[in-house]
C-alpha cells in the first residue's frame, strides 16, 4: 500500500524472473503528474509534511541510532529544481510498456490528489496480459485491512502464486465502489468489464456566466447547461489573496468562480475520468488554474465523502498550469489530457488560450434534487488539505480571466453511466 504499492511499479519495470505478480494498492506511478507536481503545479503541501516527517523520524527519533543518514536532505531542493519532466521522473516512476507481470490494481475514489491517477493508468496502460482494476473509497488503510479487502488481496496472490483456483479470474476485470453521497462507511460495489466505462455517455455541460463575481461563500457566477452558450462572455477575478499568509499557503476562502448544474430531475450517476475544456487569460505570464467538483445536496450544503486521511473532502479536483498545457498528441485521450510537462508556453497578457484540465476518476449517484458544482479558482479551494500546492508569484497582482460560449466554449466532460441492461 501506497509508498510500498509504488515500488511495486519500479520493480516490474526490471521484470526479474521471480516476480509473479503485484497489487499495488493505492500506488501513484508517474512521480512527476501524480505526486509533486498536479499539472505542472508543485505539491508543496504533502511533499513539504511527509518530508520533514520521515527526516525527523531518521534524526530525531528511534531511527537515528543505527539509521541517521538513511533519507536524503536535499529531496525537495531536487524535486523543485526538476520542475519539468524528464529522464529525473522517468527513472522512479512506471514505464507501462514494461511491466507485463499479471497485476492487481487497487486504487481510491478520494486519492484524487496523489494515488488513484496511477492505479487508473495501470489498467488501461500496462503491458500486461492479465490485469484487474479495483476502486473503492474512504480512508488510506481501511479498505486494504478490511476482511473484505483482505479476501481479493488473498484470493489474488493464491491464484498467481500458489495455483489454487479461487474463482477471482473468472469475475469481470473491474470492481468499483459506486457512492451514493454521503456515507460514512462501505458503498456496493458493482463490476464491470472494462474502464472507462462502455456504456459511459459522454456528456458535456457548457459554462455559462450569469453574473459577475462574488466573494460569498455560496455564490455562483453562472450555471453548467446541456447546450452551449450563443454569445461569448468573460469574467475577471483576482490571481492572488489578500495577505502573505493566503498568498503562500493557499486555502483562505472562495476565490475564482462557481458554476452549478440545474437541479438532478432523477439520480445520475457519474463515474469515470473528467475533462474541463476552459479558455483563459491572464494579466501576467502564467495562470493557475484549480478544478472542484462538489456534489450539492437539497439543503444547498457540500455532501462529502470519507478522505484519504479520514477528513471530508469533494467528488475530486483538478489542476493546471497555463504554461504547461502543451499536450502529448501520443498519449492524449479524448477522455483525459496528456500534458507533456516538457517546456512552458508562456501566456501573453490579455491573450485567450484553450486548456485542457484534467480531473482525476470519480464516482458518484448524484440524488434527485442535487446540483453538481464546479469551482475554478486561483489556489485550493474545498477540501484540498493535506495536499495543497505552491502559490508563485507570478499571481501577484495579477488578474485572470475565462471566458465562456460563442467562439470559446468553455466545458466539463462527464462520465455519465446509464444502468445496466438486464
Amino acid at each position: 500500500i501506497s509508498y510500498h504499492a509504488a515500488s511495486q511499479w519500479r520493480l516490474a519495470n526490471l521484470q526479474p524472473p521471480s516476480l509473479k505478480t503485484i497489487l499495488p494498492w493505492e500506488g501513484r506511478a508517474d512521480q512527476y503528474r501524480d505526486q509533486v507536481y498536479h499539472g505542472g503545479i508543485f505539491a508543496m503541501g504533502f511533499m513539504s509534511n511527509w518530508h520533514t516527517t520521515q527526516t525527523a523520524h531518521h534524526l530525531l527519533g528511534k531511527s537515528r541510532s543505527y539509521n541517521p543518514d538513511a533519507f536524503h536532505n536535499d529531496l525537495l531542493w531536487q524535486y523543485m529544481s526538476h520542475n519539468l519532466d524528464s529522464e529525473y521522473w522517468r527513472m522512479c516512476s512506471a514505464r507501462w510498456e514494461k511491466i507485463t507481470v499479471p497485476l492487481y490494481s487497487a486504487g481510491n475514489w478520494t486519492s484524487f490528489a496523489l494515488h488513484l491517477r496511477g492505479n487508473t493508468e495501470a489498467f488501461m496502460l500496462a503491458a500486461s496480459k492479465h490485469k484487474k482494476l479495483r476502486i473503492h473509497s474512504g480512508t488510506h488503510f481501511h479498505a486494504f485491512y478490511s476482511e473484505e479487502g483482505r479476501m481479493d488481496q488473498l484470493r489474488w496472490f493464491d491464484y498467481w502464486l500458489k495455483g489454487i483456483d479461487t474463482g477471482i479470474m473468472a469475475e469481470p476485470p473491474v470492481k468499483l465502489e459506486i457512492r451514493t453521497g454521503g456515507g460514512r462507511g462501505r458503498y456496493e460495489f458493482r463490476f464491470e468489464n472494462e474502464w472507462p466505462i462502455a456504456r459511459t455517455q459522454w456528456s458535456k455541460m457548457y459554462l455559462k456566466i450569469e453574473r459577475e463575481p462574488s466573494g460569498h461563500a455560496d455564490a455562483t457566477e453562472g450555471r453548467l447547461a446541456a447546450t452551449p452558450p450563443q454569445d461569448s462572455r468573460k469574467l475577471t477575478y483576482p490571481a492572488s489573496g489578500g495577505s502573505v499568509a493566503a498568498h503562500g499557503h493557499g486555502g483562505a476562502g472562495r476565490a475564482g468562480v462557481s458554476f452549478e448544474t440545474p437541479l438532478m430531475e432523477q439520480e445520475t450517476e457519474i463515474t469515470g475520468p473528467i475533462v474541463l475544456a476552459l479558455w483563459v487569460s491572464s494579466t501576467s505570464e502564467d495562470m493557475d488554474i484549480y478544478a472542484t467538483l462538489r456534489n450539492i445536496g437539497l439543503d444547498g450544503k457540500d455532501v462529502f465523502e470519507v478522505g484519504s486521511q479520514g477528513q471530508p473532502v469533494p467528488l475530486t479536483k483538478g489542476w493546471l498550469r497555463a504554461s504547461h498545457r502543451k499536450l502529448d498528441p501520443e498519449r492524449l485521450l479524448p477522455y483525459r489530457p496528456y500534458h507533456a510537462h516538457d517546456e512552458r508556453w508562456w501566456l501573453k497578457p490579455g491573450e485567450p488560450v484553450e486548456c485542457q484540465v484534467e480531473i482525476w476518476p470519480t464516482s458518484i449517484v448524484l440524488g434527485k434534487g442535487h446540483r453538481l458544482r464546479l469551482d475554478i479558482q486561483p489556489r485550493d479551494g474545498v477540501g484540498s488539505a493535506p495536499y495543497t500546492h505552491y502559490q508563485a508569484d507570478y499571481n501577484l497582482g495579477a488578474e485572470n480571466t475565462i471566458y465562456a460560449g460563442g467562439d470559446k466554449a468553455s466545458y466539463l466532460l462527464l462520465p455519465v453511466i446509464p444502468p445496466k441492461k438486464s
